[in-house]
């Protein structure tokens, strides 16, 4: 019989403990999360327009596999115990909690999403996969426990579910692409007084816009689009994604309190109004960061091309320097006028 060695053991024990620090993370941030979360809830003080908890079980799935689910359910649990209405439905909308983000992973792996988001068709996954389908399980399961528990009428269906789902998904539109752009921001070096001070004037003007777009009772929420795309070109996803969660958190305190251009509506179409905002947002900026950001990786890459075929040419004739695209046509016109006569000239016999 082979023994494993110490060393091997040390190893395999260090990985368990990597994994259990992990799920201890998620889980916390998940409850502390939620915590948060709930502060803007709307109906039966559980059901919030936003709810961070996805985006970080989502992101959790994206950096660490599938193994992250016992921690995202568990802090379901402890979440959804304290609020009930008992120990059967809280057990079913943890599970709901959990499914949802675990679909919405499952999805996104399935098309080849890359966590980087600097692709295109990333930034549509996300969208459209990742929040608007992949939360629809949570939001169809949480709410009909709700109502077969007797907890809701069956009238209040559509209007908690529009909550649910809302929520949902803001935390996976708003929160995804703010973690995954922070997981790799640096801090630059050596950049302009007048780079942070547009930076700082980039997010004080959406919150500024924001703020007076939501308490005005003209809609001019469309007057935040023009700093989502400022930020995009200027600072792609590390920029936007703020910008746009700024933007989204305004707009779901103004939704909550009927303010602006939610005055005077019911709840679901409260939330008809809140996600067509925020997913507009939300695609303005994913979409634009994507984009340029596509387009600087070109330009790179077109930028190395030329360099590495310089040094090439540089190799193959290292006397003298390569030659670039003007010079032949250069050269034949030089010879070409060497040989033409003078005008006015006479001719030498």
């Amino acid at each position: 019989m082979t023994g494993v060695a110490p060393g091997a053991r040390l190893r395999q024990y260090g990985g368990y403990g990597a994994d259990g620090l992990k799920l201890a993370a998620v889980t916390a941030a998940y409850y502390g999360s939620a915590k948060l979360g709930l502060e803007q809830q709307l109906v039966r003080g559980q059901v919030t327009p936003f709810w961070p908890p996805t985006g970080i079980a989502l992101v959790a799935l994206m950096l660490w596999g599938l193994r992250m689910w016992p921690a995202i359910a568990l802090g379901a649990f402890v979440v959804n115990v304290t609020l009930g209405p008992s120990i059967v439905p809280v057990l079913a909308i943890a599970a709901s909690n959990t499914i949802a983000p675990v679909c919405a992973f499952l999805l996104l792996r399935r098309v080849g999403f890359r966590i980087a988001l600097d692709r295109l068709q990333d930034a549509l996954a996300l969208v459209f996969l990742g929040a608007l389908v992949g939360m629809l399980l949570s939001a169809t399961i949480g709410t009909g426990v709700l109502v077969a528990s007797g907890a809701l009428t069956a009238h209040d269906f559509w209007p908690t579910w529009s909550v649910w789902w809302t929520g949902d998904a803001m935390g996976v539109l708003f929160i995804t692409p703010l973690l995954l752009a922070a997981r790799t921001a640096r801090l630059p070096r050596g950049s302009p007084m007048l780079r942070w001070a547009e930076a700082l004037l980039l997010l004080g003007g959406t919150a500024t816009v924001a703020l007076v777009a939501t308490r005005s009772s003209v809609n001019l929420l469309f007057l935040v689009v023009p700093f989502l795309i400022w930020a995009a070109f200027r600072f792609q996803l590390i920029g936007a994604a703020p910008c746009a969660l700024i933007a989204s958190l305004i707009a779901i305190y103004a939704g909550s309190v009927g303010s602006g251009p939610f005055s005077g509506h019911n709840l679901l179409a409260k939330m008809v109004i809140l996600q067509a905002f925020n997913g507009t947002v939300a695609l303005t900026a994913l979409l634009l960061s994507a984009v340029i950001t596509e387009r600087n990786q070109t330009l790179r890459a077109l930028q190395d091309a030329c360099d590495d075929l310089t040094e090439a040419l540089t190799q193959l004739v290292p006397d003298r320097p390569p030659e670039m695209p003007g010079d032949r046509d250069r050269d034949r016109n030089r010879d070409r006028n060497r040989d033409r006569p003078v005008a006015g000239g006479d001719s030498v016999s």
